[in-house]
């Protein structure tokens, strides 16, 4: 997921010209283990795990194919950064193709994007755009064993901790059988299946939605869409408003105030000055309580945040990624001919 530091993986031509120890050694963990120490600690790992209460079966399933991931300590540990601004971010994050293709998966699944937007109370084009920013609608979910990659992260050390609880999450998705280990993949980080859940977040918010006994956002569009929803609903989504929109502000404005822990009646912010980006009037609902974010600068974007804006940045804390999402919502919305 990206935000306005993005991180991007970057092949170094210097390392391919240094020996394999030379590498090897470079990797070492946060704690300063290296990867020879991995099978020992697996070993801990599954006895811990049976303490906690999972079957030697599960264990013995989850982790057979077990693996070090040199690539998530180096992604954790070592992203290039590199700045963008919203006007160059969202043309990358959202093209045209993105775009037509998002048009294209709400018309073919809208009987069912429907059908969980009345239950749920969400807009069928967020779960949609949700899907299309976090995964291409599914078409890109990682490669990652998910087993092993929370494990490679809890190894690393630096949030151990937080790793082995999702490790634990992991597992029991694993024993109570909706996934099997081999099939369970994600991001480098564990993040997994088409909504890119956290193990945490699939056993707070997955739902079966297909009714087949398994909570599969991996490969099951019901389960997908009613678990994105979800998550929305229980963050404090609401179907009568929308996101958000981009504004104008006045040369007087007090940047002190553009935080999301601000909030006013929009009728409040047209008194200070806030117009809709053409220079119209803001809305006349004074019962729709908004914030004014300035991702960038006072040069760049500017929005006004809805209650919906904050919902999407407790799925991913980015004003980035929710401008991304945003944008896509209203270009399938309000497509162009």
């Amino acid at each position: 997921m990206m935000k306005r530091i993005i991180g991007l993986t970057v092949a170094l031509v210097a390392m391919a010209s240094q020996p394999l120890l030379a590498q090897e050694s470079a990797t070492e963990t946060t704690s300063g283990k290296t990867a020879a120490e991995f099978p020992a600690y697996v070993e801990t790992i599954k006895q811990e795990a049976l303490a906690e209460g999972f079957t030697e079966d599960t264990l013995n399933k989850a982790f057979a194919g077990v693996k070090y991931y040199k690539k998530s300590v180096e992604a954790d540990k070592n992203q290039p950064e590199f700045k963008l601004t919203l006007d160059t971010y969202l043309p990358r994050a959202v093209p045209e193709w993105k775009v037509k293709k998002g048009l294209e998966m709400y018309n073919e699944h809208k009987e069912l994007l429907t059908k969980v937007g009345e239950e749920f109370g969400v807009q069928p084009r967020f779960i949609v755009a949700l899907w299309g920013i976090e995964t291409n609608y599914g078409s890109y979910t990682g490669g990652f064993d998910v087993i092993s990659a929370l494990t490679t992260m809890a190894f690393d050390g630096r949030r151990e901790a937080f790793f082995k609880k999702e490790l634990w999450n992991a597992l029991t998705i694993v024993q109570d059988g909706h996934i099997e280990p081999e099939q369970m993949k994600g991001s480098w980080a564990g993040a997994m299946g088409q909504t890119q859940f956290m193990p945490s977040s699939f056993m707070n918010f997955a739902i079966d939605y297909d009714g087949d006994g398994k909570k599969d956002i991996w490969n099951s569009f019901p389960d997908v869409f009613a678990s994105a929803a979800n998550y929305l609903k229980s963050v404090g989504w609401r179907d009568d408003v929308t996101w958000g929109r981009q504004v104008s502000l006045p040369d007087d404005f007090d940047v002190e105030l553009a935080t999301l822990k601000t909030k006013k009646s929009l009728g409040e912010w047209q008194e200070l000055g806030v117009r809709r980006f053409d220079g119209g009037d803001l809305p006349g609902r004074d019962d729709v309580q908004a914030s004014v974010i300035i991702p960038d600068d006072r040069n760049g974007r500017v929005y006004l945040a809805y209650a919906n804006y904050d919902a999407l940045m407790r799925w991913n804390r980015s004003n980035y990624f929710v401008a991304a999402v945003g944008y896509l919502s209203d270009r399938i919305r309000f497509p162009r001919n």
